[in-house]
């Protein structure tokens, strides 16, 4: 017996793509220990997603990394156009859509734009960032076993450059282990959906220099309407990087000459880098959470990409899963809180696929479509989506009350993400920014002082337009109001039982 002991971490996270990776720096910014393993060698070289809506930005925010994100995007800056045409050197760009308000005043959604950056660019900035904040990263390394106790999971890792293995106990996994998920498919669940949706595609990642060609006239999506191969043209970096999407089951084209007829230039220096067929899907897994093992991103939901909501709504998961393992962890909540994580996020992450499934690459279809239960497109970017069971103390008076969908109109119900005001004249601080990595309390000028029970609770006295002056809201650590009340010092009591794993109108009516 050699005497050394095993390596212990609070959570393991397979995987360390976007998902994996934003779980580890959401877990660290609590405080928690978290060891990333990656099979693979090194992080995506392919672009894959591109769009990161404004909610995954705020998220970023929290986190300290907005700033690093929208550099590493800064070859795509402007680059928000879409545009359509017969070819690229034919294309147009489509007018830019705006949501307006009362009066067609412009709305103020959110403190971060969205970001136009491709996967392999943002996921190596997470990687890094990870590593600083201080969590075990190790690429080349495979969850081959694991095993579920009371108390941990006991993993069996194996080292894919060595050949060796070694066990590692956590109290808790994360599974972002992608659409395959091996993780999923042990623990046996399930799942469901639509299954495939439309037709066979390909994706063509190539290089080419046509920065000239596309000059005045950038964008990030370009459909193209050339009869002999109609797809869309993404823009990877906005000069020598892109991605053709296109239909049809084969690889085995003359893909050379077929992307300079939809370029419509000879492009002489075109080189194409890889051909991957896919099909769109939507599946979502009937259960996130089993036992101490947790799913997020692909391995808990697959969408078509046509709104891109994919790798967003994975990054929301991390976000909703990570303050509620540090809770459990820190003794502050009953292991019962993390009950939560699958009420709150399947129906989430079913919103998404299905609003996915039901939107196509028409861009000049939007934003307009003829399907008028399509959600409002804010409502997909900003987290509009309201969780109505989880951990959350409803009242009778708020129990009621939906957030609509096919409107943007956030007004702080509960469960909700807290709508954004700017707090400064100099719009750096806004009230998104009140909550993370602990808990908010935002009291109108006229409610009484409360009585924190609780030493990550902040108290913010505000005059804003959506929080009346005798009315208190209670923010989660994810910028979701939990509570919303006439008397500050309940929404102590709300609190307390949250964290006791109770959440439900019955048991808070008398708050």
């Amino acid at each position: 017996m050699s005497g050394q002991r095993t390596p212990t971490s609070e959570v393991l996270v397979v995987g360390g793509g976007l998902v994996g990776l934003t779980s580890a720096l959401v877990l660290r910014h609590h405080g928690v220990a978290v060891t990333v393993v990656e099979k693979r060698s090194t992080t995506s070289p392919q672009p894959k997603a591109r769009r990161f809506h404004m909610r995954s930005m705020e998220i970023f925010r929290e986190l300290g990394l907005a700033g690093l994100v929208h550099h590493a995007a800064r070859d795509l800056a402007g680059h928000d156009h879409m545009a359509a045409g017969r070819t690229l050197a034919e294309c147009e760009q489509l007018p830019l859509w705006h949501a307006t308000g009362a009066g067609g005043a412009l709305v103020d959604v959110s403190p971060e734009a969205p970001c136009l950056i491709a996967q392999d660019a943002l996921e190596p900035v997470l990687r890094q960032a990870a590593v600083e904040a201080g969590a075990t990263v190790r690429f080349d390394t495979e969850l081959v076993a694991f095993e579920q106790h009371d108390d941990e999971v006991a993993a069996e890792l194996l080292d894919r450059a060595t050949g060796d293995r070694s066990p590692l106990r956590a109290r808790y996994v994360i599974a972002a282990d992608g659409a395959r998920s091996p993780i999923r498919q042990a623990l046996g669940i399930g799942r469901s959906g639509r299954g495939p949706i439309g037709e066979p595609n390909v994706n063509v990642y190539f290089h080419a220099d046509l920065g000239e060609v596309v000059r005045g006239r950038e964008f990030n999506l370009c459909q193209i309407e050339h009869p002999d191969s109609p797809g869309a043209l993404a823009s990877v970096d906005g000069r020598r990087r892109w991605m053709f999407m296109g239909s049809g089951n084969t690889t085995d084209r003359d893909w050379p000459t077929l992307l300079r007829t939809i370029l419509g230039v000879p492009a002489p220096d075109l080189e194409v880098r890889s051909v991957l067929p896919w099909r769109a899907e939507m599946l979502v897994a009937d259960r996130y959470s089993a036992g101490r093992v947790h799913l997020a991103g692909d391995a808990a939901h697959v969408m078509p990409p046509f709104a891109a909501s994919g790798a967003n709504t994975g990054i929301a998961d991390a976000h909703n899963l990570g303050w509620k393992l540090a809770e459990v962890l820190r003794g502050q909540a009953a292991p019962a809180l993390l009950d939560s994580y699958h009420a709150e996020r399947r129906p989430a992450g079913w919103f998404a696929a299905d609003q996915s499934s039901r939107r196509t690459l028409n861009l000049r279809a939007q934003p307009a479509p003829p399907d008028p239960t399509l959600a409002h497109l804010f409502v997909l970017a900003a987290g509009g989506f309201q969780y109505t069971e989880g951990a959350l103390a409803d009242t009778p008076e708020t129990l009621n009350d939906p957030e609509p969908i096919t409107e943007f109109n956030p007004i702080g119900r509960v469960g909700t993400r807290i709508p954004h005001r700017w707090l400064d004249q100099a719009r750096t601080r806004s009230t998104i920014d009140l909550a993370g990595p602990g808990w908010a309390l935002l009291a109108g000028p006229r409610t009484p002082h409360p009585d924190p029970v609780h030493a990550g609770l902040a108290v913010h006295r505000l005059d804003v337009d959506f929080l009346p002056a005798d009315q208190s809201l209670l923010i989660r650590p994810d910028h979701v109001v939990a509570w919303r009340g006439t008397d500050p010092r309940a929404a102590t009591e709300a609190l307390a039982g949250l964290l006791d794993g109770r959440s439900s109108a019955t048991e808070f009516a008398g708050t």
